[in-house]
């Protein structure tokens, strides 16, 4: 059985669900075979993947494919990138898509700088990721940036309603809107609960795949209380949340609710929000950092 993300990822713009001021303009290269090195930034599973792949095989250009989340340091570049750009293409030009790119040592992306001047004339680089700020300035000079914007949560209906009606699904739309609006914008992550909820042709919902949106205003609140630990991770637990970037803007937006010592908190947000996309275990990087608000 093949994964919804991957059997209805584009093949060209008119399927791409997105921003058509973007779509505009990715058309522009693609009819002029003119493409400049790209930075697609925004929230995840909005396309930035889908776009950079469409793009390649559009104009059927020799690629390379790499997830910096995986490959970050610099003998990536040395031992794979340089070889590739380096090498005679058989379509003319080629491209190296980076993958999270914000995930890639602050050496490498340094690195990279002379390695996109150097083989300017045959090779381009389409990065992609979540945060812009993570990526080094004089790379985001050397490149076009766009941000993906999310499309409308009714576009997304409508896209998902398609694919449903296409494998048959029995559905109704209460259920298909209730996940739509827990994981929306994450696309990707719509489609696999979708997928995952598929039972005999049906669609069932299984709780556990069902985030309670609201379970960040609860975490602000149990923090205005003084609540015990346990007591927030409960609540959390209690979610089915298993992605906590909304929390962190929530906690940031609301600090003076919860602690008079605003700047002390907002270090310690920033500092974890930081840390949140290094680590393995989300959960317990949320949990040392409420650890460390309840103390202020």
């Amino acid at each position: 059985m093949d994964l919804f993300v991957e059997k209805y990822r584009p093949k060209d713009l008119n399927g791409f669900v997105g921003d058509n001021t973007i779509r505009t303009k990715i058309q522009d290269y693609l009819d002029t075979g003119k493409l400049q090195n790209l930075l697609l930034f925004g929230p995840a599973g909005t396309g930035k993947t889908s776009l950079a792949k469409l793009i390649v095989d559009q104009l059927e250009a020799d690629h390379l494919y790499i997830n910096a989340s995986d490959e970050r340091g610099i003998d990536t570049i040395r031992d794979k990138i340089v070889p590739f750009a380096s090498s005679i293409g058989f379509n003319g030009l080629k491209i190296v898509i980076l993958d999270e790119a914000d995930y890639l040592t602050a050496q490498a992306q340094a690195t990279l700088r002379n390695v996109i001047e150097t083989f300017s004339t045959s090779c381009r680089f389409i990065f992609t990721c979540n945060y812009l700020d993570r990526i080094i300035s004089p790379l985001q000079s050397r490149c076009v940036a766009f941000g993906i914007t999310p499309p409308s949560k009714k576009e997304v209906g409508q896209h998902i309603l398609q694919i449903c009606e296409s494998e048959r699904i029995n559905f109704t739309k209460e259920d298909l809107g209730q996940i739509i609006i827990t994981h929306y914008p994450d696309i990707r992550k719509i489609l696999n609960t979708v997928q995952g909820s598929v039972k005999g042709g049906k669609l069932i919902l299984d709780s556990k795949s069902l985030v309670n949106t609201d379970f960040e205003n609860k975490v602000v609140a149990a923090l205005k209380n003084k609540a015990k630990l346990n007591d927030i991770r409960q609540i959390i637990a209690d979610s089915g949340a298993q992605q906590f970037e909304s929390l962190f803007r929530c906690l940031y937006d609301n600090v003076e609710e919860y602690t008079t010592k605003v700047g002390d908190a907002i270090i310690v947000i920033s500092q974890y929000q930081y840390e949140y996309s290094f680590v393995i275990d989300k959960e317990i990087c949320v949990a040392a950092m409420l650890n460390k608000l309840l103390k202020l």
